[in-house]
């Protein structure tokens, strides 16, 4: 359960100006409620509680500033195409933010790279982060993403337009190529998730 140390009158301000509308509370304690994505936000004095399933779109909506991410993407196939998963971590400076891997059906490996890239990126603007620094241990990925290399595969291409979109959302972005040492935490949960199956 999220607990946001803030002033509950500025957050209300910026739940509005996201097209929230906050409902009076419902005890003497609580100066205002709202309901977002299945999760509620209940203000008090100097701090708002987020309770409820799907509480980091809320939460991101409630931060006042955004904040930096470090971002972690990977993805895995066992043969080429085959069975895929992907694995992603977010941390900041408190520590691991989200993290998780799920199955994708059957795909190519670049495929399930991208995808875990998008997926990655999705969860850091749910958090409300401003700025991202990625990292993957994908080369091809990477180096298309940032226009150093062509994207010749149709598929391929799409992914790289829907990543940059996503990159878009954010006020700062970097992506590095990384080795796999480096991007572990992700790949275990990639290679978890297909285990899992």
């Amino acid at each position: 359960m999220p607990v946001i140390e803030c002033d509950s009158d500025e957050a209300r301000e910026r739940l509005a100006a996201a097209g929230v509308e906050p409902e009076p509370g419902n005890t003497d304690h609580e100066r205002w409620r709202a309901s977002y994505g299945g999760a509620t936000a209940v203000a008090y004095d100097g701090k708002v509680v987020v309770q409820g399933g799907g509480a980091n779109r809320l939460v991101g909506l409630l931060r006042e500033d955004g904040g930096r991410a470090h971002v972690y993407f990977d993805g895995a196939c066992r043969g080429n195409p085959g069975p895929a998963a992907i694995g992603y971590v977010l941390v900041d400076g408190d520590g691991i933010v989200a993290e998780g891997g799920e199955r994708i059906g059957e795909t190519t490996n670049n495929r399930a790279e991208y995808a875990a890239l998008v997926r990655a990126l999705e969860v850091a603007a749910d958090h409300g982060f401003d700025e991202v620094h990625v990292r993957g241990d994908s080369q091809l990925v990477v180096k298309q993403v940032r226009g150093e290399w062509d994207t010749n595969e149709p598929a391929l291409r799409e992914q790289r337009v829907r990543v940059r979109e996503l990159l878009d959302r954010f006020d700062e972005w970097t992506l590095e190529h990384v080795p796999r040492e480096i991007n572990d935490r992700a790949d275990d949960l990639a290679n978890d998730a297909l285990d899992d199956s």
